[in-house]
């Protein structure tokens, strides 16, 4: 296993295999994917085209914005699908209730969804999310519509895209196969519900979900563009696994390195080395 923790800034940007957008602030990190997400539809829009987008929950603040600014010049989005990439659910295997806390169909309907006005309102059956037991819907939907134009998302601490989480070690499994997963029920990783515990449940693991559903690598990577944000200091150590690991299951963020399209924005602090410190 490759050392990264003096890594410096300058030789993670000469060195990365997948292009890197360093933005100053976290701020700096919402306001981007808002902007970004309100281009790709004003672009389509404008040569009479919807609108397919991936999207998560975690960033989440950047939808307020583009609540905002699409209400502020009544922006048409009858056109736009919004697959929402993942969801908790229970030990049953169902999701659970959209009132829980942390529960994404919950927030995207109160951080987002109930914001629009208008013609800003997204059509119901436009907001997708993947179900457990009709997981094959996502990629008819996908293909009904003409493909995924963008993919948007944060990176987990073991480089999960979306719940894809990375094969334990000593796992196998080809880079081919990998790529190929589809929308899935699976077991999360202590390590994805410790990190997720810290950040959005005050540490409480016990109280996390320990089953997901999550669209699966294929959809993510056949998008048209890939933009993915970290806004974490702790992803200082993934960021430069992503862009400097060889291509693997292991780190799943590193298949956007074979992407002709993708790109990791990054706030400054996250391009600073992972060097250690007591506190």
């Amino acid at each position: 296993m490759t050392d990264y923790s003096n890594v410096s800034r300058a030789e993670l940007l000469a060195q990365t295999r997948i292009p890197l957008e360093i933005l100053e602030t976290e701020e700096d990190i919402y306001h981007d994917m808002a902007r970004v997400m309100l281009q790709e539809v004003r672009t389509n829009n404008a040569a009479g085209k919807n609108t397919v987008m991936i999207v998560p929950v975690g960033p989440v603040f950047q939808y307020r914005r583009f609540a905002r600014l699409a209400n502020m010049e009544q922006l048409d989005l009858s056109g736009l699908t919004v697959i929402n990439m993942d969801e908790y659910l229970t030990d049953d295997k169902k999701w659970i209730d959209a009132d829980h806390p942390l529960s994404f169909r919950g927030f995207m309907q109160r951080d987002f969804y109930g914001l629009l006005q208008g013609k800003c309102r997204i059509p119901e059956e436009n907001r997708v999310f993947p179900e457990p037991g009709n997981e094959g819907a996502i990629a008819a939907i996908i293909q009904a519509r003409g493909g995924v134009d963008l993919a948007m998302g944060g990176v987990g601490i073991c480089g999960h895209i979306a719940f894809n989480e990375a094969l334990d070690p000593g796992e196998a499994m080809s880079n081919e196969a990998f790529a190929g997963l589809p929308t899935r029920v699976l077991p999360l990783t202590r390590e994805t519900r410790t990190i997720n515990a810290v950040t959005g449940l005050g540490g409480y693991i016990d109280g996390m979900p320990k089953w997901c559903i999550t669209v699966g690598m294929r959809d993510i990577l056949g998008a048209r563009r890939i933009r993915f944000y970290m806004n974490r200091p702790w992803q200082r150590g993934i960021v430069r696994k992503a862009c400097l690991d060889p291509v693997s299951g292991h780190t799943p963020v590193t298949f956007f390195q074979q992407h002709p399209d993708a790109k990791l924005i990054i706030a400054s602090y996250v391009a600073d080395p992972p060097q250690g410190e007591i506190r």
